[in-house]
């Protein structure tokens, strides 16, 4: 067991005025199973390079043992498993990883297949297994799950169970509760640590959260009533003035004047004095504000899908899918990667995609798009408003209820985090009123403060939708039906 230091650590980027951390301070145990969560754009990742020394920064980090990041950068993908193995772990013995790939449920054989022919989810795999084989390492994770389904989130979460000394970033709650034993908080202003795993967290965190709100609002209160009684005193130290004008012993009416309006001066000052100081005990809260949506009135049967088969290359990959969407359903598609899911969607979308079976809409249907690609996301929030024709103030009030800061709103959106950039989807979404809402992984990159939003807004406005998650909580909570496909098995619960 030994301990990393952080003291004093000051970061802000180049372009920016504003900090990313300002004089934290931490002690990490490098036996720890951590947890870093916050809101989108907060310093997850920032913290990760930090520690990888890869920003200039103020203050010390002081570790005894080496940091690795995963996901790993791989050149040459090209190249064999095998031999990448051998360069990135010189020391190991190839049984051992054969060991280490057995836990993730993967046959050996994938030594010998190029790593870029791998699915996302099998590279991300190999790397934790060759990374996890380092001697003297902490290991950096962040985000792993956005390109597993759900079985491989198991396995992963199955095998960071038996590992320990690493930093998990991660949204999911079901995924962070099975891994950690420790979460790190980034607030807006400070860092917090707490011993368990995120449902305790969120517990205390939901106990704090009301205490300090009320606290504030007491505050607040005060705050009214000393602003109300400097006013009146102002408007007193008014009367004395004017009291003046006209008098007929203006010495002795001016001397006493002068003297309440001391007294009056000074009064004031203390009160404008005491507002200050309780302002500056009004605490930042992180809070999740409430959101709206405005769905199209629905007309019963939307969309039938009747014994339907999708065809890539005369391959098929889904065979015989029949449900249908009815108004209000919350339609979970559940599946393994591959298994045609994002293809059910295409369909719904009325692109050109091969198929047999029927499919039938309901007249004049309107349906709004959250897609699962966001790299395409650039320029500014003006112009994807104006493109997509939406309301801009409602569009920005959504984006600051879900964590935004007023200064975001003049960066390009290349600039944003991949989170923030799902947000400008949801967002854009939440904005269009439709009778259909097709979300394709809207929880990838998403903070836990937004999910916790986004339940909260289906649970309480019920639009119809169909959606593709893998997020267990988040499927739990808001789903009326669940489409699984898996081969050639299909399920309605």
């Amino acid at each position: 067991m030994t301990m990393i230091r952080i003291e004093d650590l000051t970061f802000s980027y180049d372009n920016s005025f504003e900090k990313v951390f300002d004089h934290i301070s931490l002690v990490l145990d490098s036996d720890w199973k951590l947890g870093l969560i916050g809101r989108n754009g907060r310093g997850k990742t920032t913290l990760l390079k930090l520690l990888m020394g890869q920003y200039e920064y103020q203050g010390k980090i002081i570790s005894p043992v080496r940091f690795d990041y995963f996901p790993y950068q791989i050149d040459e993908p090209y190249r064999l498993v095998q031999q990448i193995f051998s360069e990135l772990c010189p020391e190991v013995q190839e049984w051992e990883l054969i060991r280490e790939l057995s836990y993730l449920n993967m046959d050996k054989d994938v030594l010998w297949e190029s790593y870029e022919l791998l699915s996302q989810g099998e590279q991300l795999k190999v790397l934790l297994a060759m990374l996890f084989l380092h001697k003297g390492q902490f290991l950096l994770i962040d985000e792993p799950t956005n390109h597993l389904d759900s079985q491989g989130r198991e396995t992963v979460a199955n095998y960071l169970q038996k590992k320990k000394g690493f930093i998990l970033v991660s949204h999911d709650r079901y995924f962070l509760d099975r891994c950690i034993d420790h979460i790190m908080a980034v607030n807006k202003d400070t860092i917090d640590i707490q011993k368990g795993n995120f449902s305790l967290w969120y517990d205390q965190y939901q106990k704090n959260q009301s205490r300090e709100m009320h606290k504030n609002e007491q505050l607040k209160k005060e705050i009214r009533n000393l602003k109300q009684s400097a006013r009146r005193t102002s408007l007193w130290s008014d009367q004395v003035e004017a009291s003046k004008k006209g008098a007929l012993d203006k010495g002795y009416v001016g001397h006493k004047a002068a003297k309440m309006m001391k007294r009056s001066k000074a009064l004031e000052a203390r009160q404008q004095k005491a507002i200050q100081a309780k302002a500056t005990l009004l605490k930042n809260t992180e809070t999740t504000d409430e959101l709206k949506i405005s769905p199209l009135p629905g007309r019963g049967t939307l969309v039938t899908f009747d014994h339907v088969s999708i065809f890539y290359d005369q391959k098929r990959i889904c065979h015989d899918v029949s449900f249908t969407i009815e108004n209000q359903d919350r339609i979970i598609l559940a599946g393994k990667n591959g298994c045609g899911k994002s293809s059910l969607l295409k369909l719904l979308l009325k692109e050109d995609i091969s198929y047999d079976g029927s499919l039938f809409f309901d007249h004049d249907l309107i349906i709004s798009y959250v897609s699962q690609d966001i790299a395409w996301l650039k320029g500014n929030l003006k112009s994807f408003v104006r493109e997509r024709k939406i309301d801009e103030s409602l569009f920005k009030t959504i984006l600051r209820k879900m964590g935004f800061e007023r200064t975001d709103f003049e960066k390009n959106m290349e600039d944003f985090s991949d989170g923030q950039k799902k947000k400008v989807l949801i967002a854009s979404s939440l904005c269009q009123r439709a009778h259909i809402y097709i979300w394709d992984e809207p929880m990838n990159y998403l903070d836990i403060f937004s999910r916790i939003q986004l339940e909260e807004l289906l649970c309480a406005f019920l639009p119809t939708m169909i959606i593709v998650e893998h997020d267990h909580v988040f499927c739990d909570k808001i789903a009326t039906k669940v489409i699984w496909l898996d081969e050639n098995y299909l399920d309605k619960k």
